[in-house]
């Protein structure tokens, strides 16, 4: 019995143990397992989507250069005058620039102040470091609507009611937590290695940081930015609150007024929606690479 049992346990031993393929070729497996799907089960429920996603900007499309009075479902003869009257008569021009320079200052002021928190929380350990974190996770689910009347008394005070300025600050400070967060997790997937490196060569911390992190968040700088730029150029609520003359007015406002009481022009309203779109979209097709990369980075702890 103890021989045969020594027998079994020999054999037990002797037994080769499977090994795990490794990664490159179980990425191969599934890149097989892929071609070997129908191409028509990929493609269809993606002409559905892409169908329903372009439905709403062709119907726009055709009411901005469709001559006033037509019907056609197609957009010919074409015409420009609702896009000269909205630029013209109803001032788009300068609700434009005014979301413009909204856009940019927004785009900056988030980004710089972003750096300096998320470095902060991504290089230091202090006491309050987790709860301050939890805080900004939690100033997620304020709503904006419910800080327009303190945010009005602020400003009232300082006298920037009727100034571009006030709609950054608080396009700034709302964007400002969930930039942090992201910025903070693009500095962690940096190696600290790199700049103890710079240190030793002589290099400050500001130096070093600028010149080896920065460099490598390109990516994250470039995701936060755009975010906090398209939100601030669509956000409408900051806007209608706190400039009320309409030469100060950014274009969500301005699409506004061109809802009457009792009549609404579609082919004025149209072409001022496909004027803020295009902005938005030429933002979008050119950073999408870095876009994708960015958030993709920011939300894995390095």
């Amino acid at each position: 019995m103890t021989a045969a049992l020594a027998e079994k346990h020999t054999d037990t031993v002797a037994e080769p143990a499977r090994d795990t393929p490794p990664p490159t070729v179980r990425r191969r497996r599934r890149e097989r397992a892929f071609d070997d799907v129908p191409r028509w089960q990929i493609y269809l429920p993606l002409g559905i989507y892409l169908l329903f996603t372009l439905i709403p900007f062709y119907w726009m499309f055709l009411f901005a250069v469709r001559p006033t009075g037509s019907t056609s479902l197609v957009p010919w003869p074409m015409t420009g005058e609702h896009f000269s009257k909205v630029w013209n008569e109803r001032s788009f021009a300068v609700f434009f620039q005014n979301s413009m320079i909204v856009g940019v200052c927004t785009l900056i002021a988030t980004t710089l102040v972003a750096l300096a928190g998320g470095y902060a929380l991504a290089r230091f350990d202090f006491r309050i470091k987790n709860g301050f974190m939890l805080a900004l996770l939690c100033s997620q689910f304020i709503p904006g609507a419910l800080m327009l009347v303190p945010l009005f008394e602020i400003f009232k005070n300082l006298q920037m009611i009727n100034s571009l300025g006030s709609v950054v600050i608080a396009e700034t400070v709302f964007q400002l937590p969930l930039s942090i967060i992201l910025i903070s997790g693009f500095i962690k997937n940096v190696p600290a290695t790199l700049e103890e490196a710079a240190w030793v060569d002589g290099c400050s911390r500001f130096r070093a940081f600028c010149a080896v992190v920065l460099p490598l968040l390109r990516p994250g700088l470039i995701a936060v930015g755009s975010f906090a730029f398209v939100h601030s150029w669509n956000h409408f609520l900051f806007a209608l609150m706190f400039l009320s003359e309409q030469d100060k007015q950014t274009i969500p406002v301005g699409l506004n007024t061109l809802i009457g009481a009792d009549s609404v022009d579609l082919g004025a309203l149209a072409a001022g929606g496909v004027i803020a779109a295009v902005p938005v979209v030429i933002v979008f097709a050119f950073i999408q690479k870095w876009l994708i990369t960015g958030f993709s980075a920011g939300a894995v702890k390095g």
